[in-house]
């Protein structure tokens, strides 16, 4: 059984991790670190310099920024500095309004904003803003987390220094993780302390609505509802899960002023983990608490999953979130936890390995392969079909074989992400 005290500890993880973002999280956390500099110049700065790791450029690079039209980090730092409050955190930008975005545009013609790749930090989320104006100099970072300030002074005086803190230690909460009690807290926890969650599906069905009702990023959602996408995938379940949550994925990629519910930084993981469940539960005809208790499954399986793994890396946010959501899935069809673990034991089978080349429309796809092989793996699961040791990556004990996905997606792919960084850099000095 977990005690009261794990409970309270998983549960404060969760709120942790499962909050609400507008827009891509990572220019999110870009805007939110140079609102806090901004904050302790008290004024606008006259330049801004940013230090910005790898995985924060190239999750920046080709995203849409909401209520702007348009696309990068230059128009989500400029915001940040003009309207942009941290109290807010990555909903930082919601007080976004046109003659907001004309100021940005013009704070960025005149050349005030500085972008540098971070070489000597070797953390994958690193946000380093330094503002100048009025005589005055502020710092501000953020590290490990997307809301996760370590540093932050104006002029000579330090107001926080948490930068001997290793990313590991990084919003720590002192609870263990396993696949078993991440199943068990659950199915036993008492549902009245789990309803929280019931605002992930709200706020990412509103997201999916929006989706269908714009033409956003490369419409793949409105594709499969149109006839030529139920001509192909006919009008199932399966393809009212695809299609929903690539709904959703295309409206907040291409930059929809709406919040989605996101998980472990990401806003698309938070789709990823809540839609497919959403719709199943819908179309299955499960009862309130069922669809309650497996939203926890697949969020809290995919920041178990995470928590291996680290906030930013060259694998796909998808594999981890369409794992999750697999595993709800599992359990709406009828499964307890061998067929969940079953689930996890396909997915990691599968989509190990796809790779992260940033923030951008084209996430709907890779989100749908996710979620499709999600599906795939769970009805798998619940006729008792694994995929087993003698195979590939997989060991016999499930939380192994979550740790080898992790040390594939960050050991394993180091070399991949570099190689995909210094693609998309080159390809965009071309231009």
């Amino acid at each position: 059984m977990i005690s009261s005290k794990e409970r309270k500890a998983i549960i404060n993880l969760i709120h942790q991790q499962v909050v609400p973002a507008i827009g891509c999280t990572e220019p999110m956390a870009v805007a939110l670190c140079v609102a806090k500099a901004r904050e302790l110049l008290g004024s606008l700065p006259e330049s801004i310099t940013l230090h910005l790791s790898a995985n924060i450029l190239k999750n920046a690079m080709g995203v849409g920024i909401p209520g702007t039209g348009m696309i990068g980090l230059p128009i989500a730092i400029a915001l940040g500095a003009i309207i942009g409050k941290s109290e807010y955190g990555l909903e930082v930008l919601k007080g976004c309004s046109r003659k907001a975005v004309n100021e940005g545009k013009k704070y960025i013609a005149e050349d005030r904003i500085d972008i540098k790749l971070e070489t000597e930090d070797k953390d994958k989320l690193y946000i380093n803003v330094v503002c100048k104006g009025g005589g005055h100099e502020t710092e501000a970072t953020i590290r490990g987390g997307h809301t996760n300030f370590v540093f932050q002074r104006r002029d000579n005086e330090i107001l926080l220094n948490r930068r001997g803190c290793e990313a590991g230690c990084v919003e720590k909460n002192d609870v263990e993780l396993t696949l078993k009690k991440v199943f068990d807290f659950a199915t036993q926890t008492d549902v009245d302390e789990l309803r929280f969650i019931l605002d992930a599906r709200k706020l990412n069905e509103n997201a999916a609505e929006e989706g269908l009702r714009e033409n956003y990023g490369h419409q793949l959602g409105k594709t499969l509802c149109s006839p030529l996408g139920k001509g192909i995938m006919g009008d199932s379940i399966f393809s009212h899960i695809l299609a929903r949550t690539s709904c959703a994925c295309d409206a907040r990629m291409a930059g929809a002023m709406i919040p989605v519910m996101s998980n472990s930084g990401s806003g698309n993981q938070g789709i990823c983990t809540t839609m497919p469940v959403v719709v199943f539960a819908e179309e299955n005809h499960n009862t309130e608490e069922e669809l309650i208790r497996a939203l926890i499954l697949s969020n809290l399986t995919a920041i178990y999953i995470k928590q291996n793994l680290g906030p930013l890396s060259a694998l796909c946010g998808c594999v981890v979130a369409a794992t999750g959501s697999s595993c709800g899935i599992t359990y709406l069809m009828g499964g307890g936890y061998n067929e969940v673990s079953y689930a996890v034991q396909n997915m990691i089978a599968n989509v190990t390995g796809m790779i992260c080349d940033g923030a951008k429309p084209s996430c709907a796809l890779k989100m749908t392969t996710g979620v499709g092989t999600g599906v795939m793996s769970a009805m798998l699961a619940i006729t008792h079909k694994s995929v087993t040791s003698v195979e590939g990556i997989i060991d016999d004990d499930v939380d192994r074989s979550i740790r080898n996905l992790a040390s594939i997606g960050t050991g394993g792919m180091d070399t991949t992400d570099k190689f995909i960084l210094d693609i998309m850099t080159h390809k965009h000095h071309k231009k």
